[in-house]
């Protein structure tokens, strides 16, 4: 089948589990607090001191998520300028996706050692730093460095996923959870298509810039996040 049909088929697909998973999947009322007392329970609520935290940790995500699949939409581009032929771009992504998979653990490694603000700040100022560096590099020392871009691209919703529960009241995490996945899946989703715009608009290499500079975005933010986690 060409490519257009293939996708259109796999976006129905997601659309038939999505309604499937609504309709088929138990519902529930509102959860109870367990019967011993939580030390985490009073970190952050609607009306606590730290009541911004669990919002700037969305937006986190929502910036690290679609930096993600902005740099992934702009990469076959970059290549080919390079002189990639088909083979070597698909070598690329699987590089790239090599890199996220171990990224996952090596991330989450880094963060129980360091802190998850540390670990932002490392990971997403490698994923800048990394991006820009592709530009001017020839092929073959780009294609070296795709596999350390995976781990900084995807290492870091490692740490942002293990932060959720230091955030939100033990009665709250399970909606909490829902935000978020449903914050960054959406904006990966909804990425692609406004990076695209920019592409247009300014060529690839700079809305490749553009990419680095927004996931820059998350180092201030991450900021806001210390005196909450200091607290937990």
């Amino acid at each position: 089948m060409p490519w257009r049909p293939v996708l259109a088929l796999i976006g129905a697909c997601g659309l038939v589990a999505a309604a499937a998973i609504y309709l088929l999947t138990p519902r529930y009322g509102a959860e109870r607090k367990t019967a011993a007392p939580d030390v985490t329970a009073d970190v952050a609520t609607p009306a606590g001191q730290y009541r911004f935290a669990y919002p700037v940790l969305v937006s986190i995500g929502v910036l690290d998520s679609a930096t993600r699949m902005g740099f992934l939409l702009f990469l076959p581009f970059v290549l080919t300028a390079k002189g990639a032929s088909l083979p070597t771009i698909g070598l690329a992504l699987t590089l790239v996706f090599a890199g996220g998979a171990a990224g996952k653990l090596v991330c989450a490694l880094i963060g129980a050692r360091i802190g998850a603000i540390a670990t932002v700040w490392l990971t997403e100022g490698l994923t800048a730093v990394v991006i820009a560096a592709l530009l001017p590099l020839p092929l073959e020392a780009a294609l070296v460095l795709l596999p350390v871009l995976g781990i900084a691209l995807n290492g870091t919703s490692s740490v942002l996923y293990g932060s959720v529960p230091n955030l939100v009241a033990a009665e709250r995490r399970a909606r909490a959870f829902s935000i978020f996945y449903t914050g960054t899946i959406g904006s990966g989703a909804i990425a692609p298509a406004l990076y695209g715009v920019v592409g247009d608009l300014l060529g690839v290499p700079s809305a490749l810039l553009v990419v680095a500079g927004v996931v820059t975005l998350t180092l201030p933010l991450s900021l806001a996040l210390r005196p909450a986690l200091a607290r937990r």
